[in-house]
């Protein structure tokens, strides 16, 4: 097949695709519209504009991480490592926005530039190992994770960096018509990500590698280049992570995002995206990051215990595997009728 053909192929999904996408979609709405009902009627505060400014600025983070997550699994791997590397790309970019001797805009722009930098740099070398080695990725964001924790414990000497800059303090807490600024930089993402993924070439590929990596590599095309390059927008997406958290609580910890690479991995597979790969939207991750940060918030306003919370949220993400095998199990009867 020449490569031409193989762009032809992957210009745009099947109509049976696409409907199918639209209905999981609309399932993971109607969850979450469930969710917010049971919640409103068995709580009195759910529904106050104070309770439901904070669900924005708690999921805001769960967004943009999964938001990278999803293109890495839509090729079918997974990265263990975004929430060290946040930690990472948060104690560097802390340095020089926290640095009394730079002037205001050098040190906001040099904290962006070295979070996204680092970020994008371990994403990078994430890919890179797995595709070029042929590595499950599991392995190698499972060191990367125990590097980027031990890299920023060790830069920081296991301290928390303090950020006194009342600009990035201002960020953190402005709104635009009473939603929170950090949220609506969740959903410009999660916007730039369905773009990508749905209207440019290398979205397309990205599904063509999950559905049939060989087949897109005798068909002429860099398989290396589209999968490094997912891992390196996951990694990208901690660092931003980052910038929004220093944001939010004005420090930057060497043991922040402890535990977020798995409720990243939880929304993209909550949100309908396939552990295999090819399939996926980033609608349905928005989605999938709204149900686990409603969930979590209604079990608390409900009082639920912390224990009960990991229980309930581990069966929600058990559940969501289950639909997700029986989705691939009909898919493929379908295709063999």
């Amino acid at each position: 097949m020449a490569k031409t053909d193989m762009t032809e192929m992957t210009a745009k999904r099947s109509p049976m695709a696409a409907i199918s996408g639209v209905m999981r979609n609309a399932g993971i709405a109607v969850a979450l519209v469930l969710l917010i009902l049971v919640f409103s009627l068995t709580t009195t505060t759910f529904l106050t504009p104070l309770n439901l400014t904070n669900i924005m600025v708690q999921i805001t983070l769960n967004i943009i991480l999964a938001a990278g997550m999803t293109f890495v699994i839509l090729i079918g791997g997974i990265d263990l490592s975004v929430g060290s590397v946040m930690a990472l790309a948060g104690v560097v970019g802390a340095t020089f926005v926290s640095n009394p001797e730079l002037p205001t805009w050098l040190a906001i722009l040099g904290m962006i530039v070295a979070s996204c930098g680092v970020g994008a740099i371990a994403g990078t070398i994430n890919g890179l190992i797995s595709a070029w080695w042929a590595i499950p990725s599991f392995i190698v964001t499972l060191g990367m994770l125990n590097m980027a924790r031990g890299g920023a414990l060790q830069f920081t000497q296991a301290n928390t960096v303090y950020i006194a800059n009342p600009a990035i303090t201002k960020f953190g807490t402005a709104t635009v018509a009473g939603i929170p600024v950090l949220f609506l930089v969740a959903v410009a993402i999660i916007i730039l990500g369905w773009f990508v993924l749905n209207k440019t070439v290398f979205g397309r590929m990205l599904y063509a590698i999950g559905n049939n990596e060989e087949a897109v590599r005798l068909a002429g095309h860099n398989t290396l280049f589209y999968k490094t390059a997912a891992f390196a927008i996951c990694g990208l997406g901690a660092g931003i992570a980052a910038i929004m958290y220093m944001a939010r609580l004005t420090s930057a910890s060497p043991i922040m995002g402890n535990g977020y690479e798995l409720n990243a991995i939880a929304a993209v597979i909550i949100g309908g995206t396939s552990l295999a790969g090819g399939r996926g939207s980033m609608i349905g991750t928005l989605l999938g990051a709204a149900v686990i940060g409603v969930l979590g918030n209604g079990l608390i306003l409900i009082g639920a215990s912390d224990f009960v919370r990991q229980i309930i949220t581990g069966a929600v993400i058990i559940l969501a595997v289950i639909l997700d095998a029986v989705q691939g199990r009909l898919a493929a009867k379908r295709k063999g009728a």
